[in-house]
């Protein structure tokens, strides 16, 4: 079986480090910066979901009968808000393994914002502006990681991965098929010993589609998105056309991967200017207020919302075919995009989402032959320039936020499917141990209070910066959003426009 090759040339790219809540200390320049906005080659206005479902060839034959029904995707993130639009119907609060878990007035909620757009791009429903999301019948699992300020650490997303490894099936009827990965670490390790790529890899065993960004600094790819087996997109300017004729490679998309496995991007999706949910009162709600565009909708340019485009349109294409591999996935999105040919995409070959396509094309027979990953490799290389501190404090070396961590150990737990057991996870007490109670007109996973200290010897996981934050109505109230914690990792999102 031969491997599965782009068609379009690959753009490996590294993500910008957000700023706010718990701190790290990063190379990368920050995404949230108002110079990486790209409005100026973007409709002003922004692009509606309804034309961004045109332009991705979503909205006509097969494809404008599909919703994402019975299909679940995982979104790893900064939580989800119950903003006006967001149906409750079709969101399921995973575990939070955020900072923020350890208050219950934060807990499962996005403080930061970030989630809640890129949850609005797949299952919106706002009868205020008729924003619908790309798939809003998929069930949509948030696993929160991300505190106010983006804040997490690698392993909380090696944790996080391997909590949807292990619980794809408890939704019978809406099984998880996709996770969408709109992060990504400061860390350029071999991804053949890289842990966050091992996470992601058994995840796409599992049957289990990755979608992941691959930054947004315009130069190095990040982690996992460098990982061969995964999908990992890059964003596409539509420049306010529907028309992809014109359409050319966001200016902010990394492009180079200088490491020795040659990774390019898979595939670009509209990223540019991306109208979805706003919410209120959040970190970038509060930073960016010339992205409202009324009251519901937020207007943000990014890979990661590229990642959330190309997330619904793997449900779509799952709900028609649900007897796709991930491999097969993968293959039919790569090879069935438009070619892009002006401006800087000219001669490239770089190829950009057509669902239309993609399920017009028979399906292949086709198995990736990269070399797995064994995940032994260091979690300090994982992180790279990204870390996450406390009161001036890095968390460095072999840990994660709970305590050390052997990735080698790990790994042969993580690919056993053992990692967790009930809330723990590594033998660390992370959450409760099930479902329980409703949320979202759904189930939530339990909580817990986490035990031990935090690495620097502070007495309590608590943030008193965070103190008073709550979700009055449908708006985040009281005080600014700052804290102990803060963060300099990626959530590949250019700017909010």
């Amino acid at each position: 079986m031969r491997a599965v090759v782009a068609a379009a040339a690959l753009l490996p790219v590294a993500l910008a480090g957000a700023s706010g809540g718990v701190h790290a200390v990063t190379t990368p320049s920050s995404p949230w910066a108002s110079t990486l906005w790209m409005g100026a080659a973007s409709s002003s206005t922004g692009l509606s979901l309804a034309d961004v479902r045109k332009t991705i060839g979503a909205s006509t034959g097969t494809a404008a009968n599909l919703t994402g029904a019975g299909v679940g995707v995982a979104l790893i993130d900064t939580g989800i808000a119950p903003v006006p639009g967001m149906p409750a119907a079709q969101v399921i609060n995973g575990p939070d393994l955020s900072f923020e878990s350890q208050s219950s007035s934060l807990r499962y909620l996005d403080t930061y914002g970030h989630g809640t757009h890129m949850a609005g791009i797949i299952i919106a429903n706002d009868t205020a502006t008729g924003t619908v999301g790309l798939a809003p019948k998929v069930k949509l699992t948030s696993i929160k990681v991300g505190t106010s300020n983006g804040a997490v650490d690698a392993s909380q997303m090696i944790a996080a991965i391997d909590w949807v490894v292990a619980h794809r099936n408890d939704d019978p009827a809406n099984p998880i098929r996709v996770i969408n990965v709109s992060y990504g670490t400061g860390g350029t390790p071999n991804y053949w010993t890289d842990p966050v790529a091992f996470a992601a890899e058994q995840a796409w065993k599992a049957g289990i589609v990755v979608v992941a960004a691959v930054g947004n600094d315009g130069k190095q790819m990040s982690d996992p998105a460098t990982d061969q087996f995964i999908l990992n997109v890059g964003s596409a300017d539509t420049r306010g056309t529907l028309s992809t004729s014109d359409d050319t490679i966001s200016t902010f998309t990394s492009l180079t991967y200088n490491g020795p496995s040659n990774r390019r991007t898979d595939l670009l999706a509209p990223g540019q200017s991306i109208l979805s949910l706003a919410d209120p009162g959040s970190n970038i709600d509060a930073t960016y207020t010339s992205a409202r565009v009324g009251s519901t909708l937020f207007r943000g340019s990014g890979t990661s919302q590229a990642t959330a485009v190309t997330s619904a349109a793997v449900a779509l294409l799952l709900q028609a075919r649900p007897s796709l591999t991930p491999d097969q996935v993968k293959y039919l999105l790569m090879n069935n995009g438009n070619v892009l040919t002006a401006g800087n995409a000219a001669g490239l070959g770089y190829r950009e989402l057509n669902l239309a396509n993609a399920l017009a094309a028979p399906t292949p027979t086709v198995k990736q032959n990269f070399t797995w990953s064994n995940g032994s490799g260091s979690l300090e290389d994982a992180r790279g320039g990204s870390h996450v501190v406390r009161d001036n404090v890095a968390l460095t070396g072999e840990a994660s936020i709970w305590g050390s961590l052997s990735t080698a150990a790990w790994a042969s737990r993580s690919a056993g499917q053992s990692s967790w057991s009930g809330g723990q996870w590594m033998g660390h007490q992370l959450t409760g141990n099930g479902w329980t109670g409703t949320s979202w007109a759904s189930k939530t996973w339990a909580t817990a209070t986490w035990t031990g200290q935090p690495w620097n010897g502070a007495a309590s996981w608590t943030d008193p910066g965070w103190t008073g934050h709550y979700w009055s109505g449908h708006y985040w109230s009281n005080g600014t959003w700052t804290g102990h914690y803060w963060s300099s990792n990626d959530w590949s999102t250019a700017g909010w426009e």
